[in-house]
């Protein structure tokens, strides 16, 4: 392989922080790009008589700093292509620098290869400047993509790109979100570039009032007690596993002390269906009131389980992670799939596998279908394996066929009068309901729960029409019914 970028850091901006194997480089180079010409060492590269070119137009010319990056990655590597090329960025190139990171990832797709020159970060010369441990933690964060979600008030944190007072205002505000605005921030200028360093002890409220931020600049937010407990941004589902723990504990709720397992079962159904409903419904913010009431009887019982040391909230989430990336190779992995038919087919050879340990290995591919579900429910989910192992109609035409070949049998079993077949051929004619409704992709537990909906919403509807007109609607007769019925069928279109 003949094509190389060499990434060189030119250190935090001090002459004296640039390495000098990294200068010679410099010199030495026949091609040689800069990120950017805005950097406290570049002048002095000037008088050393070494040319370059800087990316600087691109800044201006960008919509976005994807796209400036992008754009930097393809030129650097269209002239690696023709030979070797020098590529310099501030600080250490592997320390906050997005544009290295771009062309890595596109440089190992087209076989050029990279080199990486380190130098001093600016980080380093912070931690200095701060008198910070970072082994004690600490957030270092990009100021222009700063989310209150990215925010842990118990670790120190490091804002970079602090570059005007409308990004500090911006910050601000953000930071404002959980911590008091009389908390002590920092802001460094130029660490370690003795010319150019500013420190500012100032509070929080008071950071974008200086006129003198630039490129160059950062904020450090020592860590605040007092706001760690105020919004759990990185833990969201702390507080209720806390408020669980206190009503199972001691001096708590008397019934939430009471429950098991097996007694909170009827209500871990309950909310389901209720979620179930919300759906149906379409009430968003029911819709999100019912998930929660859901949410809480997962705590609950991760709760008990924790008392008994079998496992917590935590294992729970873990638990469910590693399922799910290990079951989506082909999202985490390598593995290629063409469409979601495949995904289906993957997703049962890997959940074979993952069986054994203490747990019984499977018989059967219908096996792990729980025999609790509701009759319709677990019709689809056996159909749905069997079908995953190639025992299926080609489409729906083919099970429709046996809707037609079932009702006829049904059809004979009700005129002879015999109950036990009745029965049986009942739930033959259902269960090809429900193959056909799966051939055409509906679940038929959703669509049977919305006619009950619709059902009720009719049934209501006649039952309101009478009381208006003073009849009971025991005492009408079905014409009556029908009638208002079909109007109420009408309203709904």
């Amino acid at each position: 392989m003949n094509t190389k970028v060499i990434v060189v850091g030119l250190g935090p901006g001090s002459r004296d922080s640039l390495p000098a194997v990294n200068l010679k480089i410099l010199k030495e180079a026949r091609h040689l790009f800069l990120r950017t010409g805005v950097h406290p060492v570049v002048d002095w590269l000037k008088e050393q008589g070494i040319d370059f070119y800087t990316f600087d137009k691109y800044y201006e010319q960008a919509d976005s700093y994807d796209e400036v990056y992008q754009l930097i990655t393809e030129d650097v590597l269209a002239a690696a292509m023709q030979e070797t090329v020098v590529y310099a960025v501030p600080g250490h190139p592997l320390v906050a620098e997005t544009t290295v990171d771009f062309i890595i990832r596109e440089a190992e797709q087209r076989e050029i290869a990279v080199d990486i020159m380190p130098a001093m970060s600016f980080m380093d010369e912070l931690y200095a400047v701060l008198k910070i441990d970072p082994v004690q933690g600490i957030l270092i964060l990009d100021g222009l993509q700063l989310e209150v979600q990215l925010l842990n008030p118990a670790l120190g944190t490091v804002l970079l790109q602090v570059y005007s007072r409308l990004v500090a205002a911006d910050i601000k505000l953000t930071l404002l979100e959980i911590y008091p605005p009389e908390h002590q921030v920092t802001i460094v200028r130029a660490a370690g570039v003795p010319e150019l360093q500013r420190i500012e002890y100032v509070q929080l409220f008071e950071i974008d009032r200086h006129d003198w931020l630039d490129h160059l600049t950062s904020i450090y937010v020592p860590p605040c007690r007092s706001a760690v407990k105020k919004i759990p941004v990185n833990f969201p589902l702390d507080p209720l596993v806390d408020i669980m723990g206190r009503l199972r504990g001691e001096g708590g709720c008397p019934w939430d002390r009471e429950q098991d397992h097996h007694t909170l079962t009827p209500y871990l159904l309950e909310e389901t269906y209720e979620v179930l409903d919300a759906i149906q419904k379409e009430n968003m913010y029911n819709f999100c009131e019912e998930l929660g009431d859901l949410l809480l009887q997962i705590v609950f019982h991760a709760q008990i389980a924790r008392e008994n040391g079998v496992f917590d909230i935590n294992d729970v989430v873990h638990c469910i992670s590693q399922k799910m990336i290990h079951r989506h190779p082909h999202v985490f992995g390598n593995i290629q799939v063409n469409n979601s038919d495949e995904v289906l087919v993957n997703w049962e050879i890997i959940k074979q596998s993952e069986k054994g340990g203490g747990e019984k290995k499977q018989s059967s591919v219908l096996d792990g279908v729980p025999d609790g579900l509701p009759a319709l429910s677990r019709a689809y989910k056996i159909q749905g394996k069997a079908a995953r192992v190639g025992f299926d109609w080609p489409d729906y035409h083919g099970a429709l066929g046996k809707v037609d070949e079932e009702l006829e049998e049904w059809k004979e079993a009700l005129a002879n009068g015999q109950r036990d077949k009745i029965e049986l051929e009942t739930g033959d004619v259902l269960f090809a309901i429900v193959n056909t409704a799966r051939l055409t992709g509906i679940d038929p537990e959703v669509a049977l729960l919305a006619t009950n909906n619709k059902f009720v919403r009719r049934f209501e509807f006649i039952e309101r029409e009478a009381a208006i007109k003073g009849i009971n609607v025991a005492n009408m007769s079905l014409a009556e019914m029908d009638e208002l019925w079909e109007k109420a069928k009408n309203i709904e279109k």
